[in-house]
This record gives structure tokens, sequence and C-alpha cells, in this order.
């Protein structure tokens, strides 16, 4: 049976507490977001969690908020990558507009939108590798924004755009947005022109996600055409394309984040430059080995 410590508990109302200052809805769709009772959220918020929660639900919401179930803690390093996401992400939610960043993988994408989740007001987050066809994304978008996402697939979509239109500059976020299927993809058409001027939208993803954009467009498939022109009708990023300017842009990038990561910083050279250079060739990877190589050298 698992048991959850007091001082988890503790670290897990202390979240919640500060994303429901960053919602603009009420106690029941927040509590909707997480998968709990109203009156039970009522009850934590006021301190009491002896047997409010079970075990596995208090684990799942740990992982929604980024709360870590054990004493190692990955710190947010303010990165290129993060700064420029955020600009991203500011500039649309502000104005409600829609823009798309595609860029190499392990270069903390998906940390920052993480961060930017749980830190902006009215900031939802998606990941689609997780919700890959049209009704899926559609209930998994409905969570995020803290509305109920059961019922017939067309009804949690009006759901959905009123709940937007609702809210004071709401914006979403769609991680691994290449994985969705056609249908799924076309959906986000609808969602966007169902809330233009009121939602910003942020798609995100690796090189895949351009493929298949460029491809639709290129064989006039219906509907990419019309979504990247919604989306600005380009792709931000931040890698460099020269090698040499690649190098140096991974060897900052790892560097800015080790370093507020490592306690002893004596080992930071040698880990960055395993980074750069791995078993297969002159490979450079990213934050994934980065965080695997602090871990075998702690």
């Amino acid at each position: 049976m698992i048991e959850i410590s007091e001082q988890l508990k503790n670290k897990v109302v202390a979240a919640l507490i500060r994303a429901f200052e960053n919602y603009g809805g009420n106690a029941r769709q927040f509590s909707r977001k997480y998968g709990i009772n109203e009156s039970v959220f009522s009850e934590i918020r006021n301190g009491k969690t002896q047997n409010k929660l079970s075990a596995q639900k208090w684990l799942n919401i740990a992982a929604m908020l980024g709360v870590s179930t054990t004493d190692r803690v990955w710190r947010m390093a303010r990165t290129e990558v993060f700064n420029v996401i955020e600009q991203d992400v500011l500039f649309c939610q502000q104005f409600s507009q829609a823009m798309i960043f595609v860029d190499k993988c392990a270069i903390g994408k998906t940390y920052s939108a993480l961060y930017l989740s749980r830190t902006l007001k009215n900031c939802f987050y998606v990941d689609a590798s997780q919700c890959k066809t049209k009704i899926l994304f559609t209930r998994a978008l409905a969570q995020s924004i803290g509305i109920d996402g059961g019922g017939r697939y067309m009804e949690v979509k009006k759901r959905i755009k009123y709940a937007l239109n609702a809210l004071e500059k709401p914006m979403v976020i769609i991680d691994e947005a290449g994985d969705l299927e056609y249908s799924a993809f076309l959906d986000i058409k609808e969602f966007y022109n169902g809330t233009a001027n009121y939602c910003g939208w942020y798609m995100m993803g690796a090189n895949g996600l351009r493929k298949k954009i460029t491809d639709g467009i290129s064989r006039e498939a219906v509907g990419y055409e019309e979504i990247f022109s919604r989306f600005s009708d380009s792709y931000s990023h931040v890698v460099p394309s020269g090698k040499d300017e690649q190098i140096d842009f991974y060897r900052k990038l790892l560097t800015d984040v080790l370093s507020v990561n490592m306690a002893d910083q004596s080992k930071l050279k040698t880990i960055v430059n395993q980074c750069l250079t791995t078993s297969i060739g002159n490979t450079i990877t990213g934050l994934r080995r980065a965080e695997k190589l602090l871990i075998l050298n702690s």
C-alpha cells in the first residue's frame, strides 16, 4: 500500500493554492481540473488533509503541478529557450494571438511551457502526445481548462469555446502538436475561430510538426494552410543552423541549466562536454542526457 507523507501533502496543498490564485474560473471548475470534489478542495485548503484523497490521487495531483515526490528538485534556469517561449506566450496571451514554436528536442520546450502554465493566470497546457485523437484531445483540453469533459464530443467542444470566451485573457499551449491525428489537428482551427480575439494559442513541437504542416500545405490538404495562416505564417525557434553556432548555443544552454542544479560544480565542464559528443558520433545532445549525467555524477 502506498503511503503519502504529510510533507508531500503539504507541498501539494501549497501548489494547489498557488494554482488556484492563477485560475480565473470558480472553485468547482478548478477542482474538476485536478479530479477532486469541490468540498474536498475546500477542506484541504484549510489544512484538513487526513483521509481526504487516495494516495494515488495525491501523486496524480503532484505530477500535474510539478511537485517533486523526492528531495531532488530540477530548478528553473532562465535560458534563451525559456526567454523566447515566455516572450511568445506573453504576447499571444496579451493580444489573443497564435504562434508556433518548432525546434530541436531536449532543449527545454516542455519544461518552459509547463512552468508558464503553472505560473501565468489562465494559462492551460495540453500534451498532445497523450491525446492524439480528436475526442481524446478535446476531453484533455476540457480538463485542463476545468470544465466538464464528459458527454457528447460536440457538446464538450461548445463548452470549451464558451469557457475560453468567458475567462480573462486565457492562453492555451499545445505541446507535441505534431502527434495529433489529422481530425484533431483540424479541431485547432475550429477552437481558434470560436475564440478569436479572446484567447491566445501556442503550438509547440520538434521538426515533425513543421513537416506535418509543410507536407499538408504542399498536397493542399484541407485545413493546414488555414491553420498556418492563423498561427502567424511562421515558426518561432531558437537553435541556430550553423554547426559552430549550435555548439556554442548548446554549451551555454547546458551550462545555464546545470549551474543552478549542481551543488558541487567541479564536474560542470566535464558533464557539458559529455553532452556535446555522444557515443554515436558528433551528435549534440540536450538536457535529458544532462539530467541523467547529473544524477550519475551526484
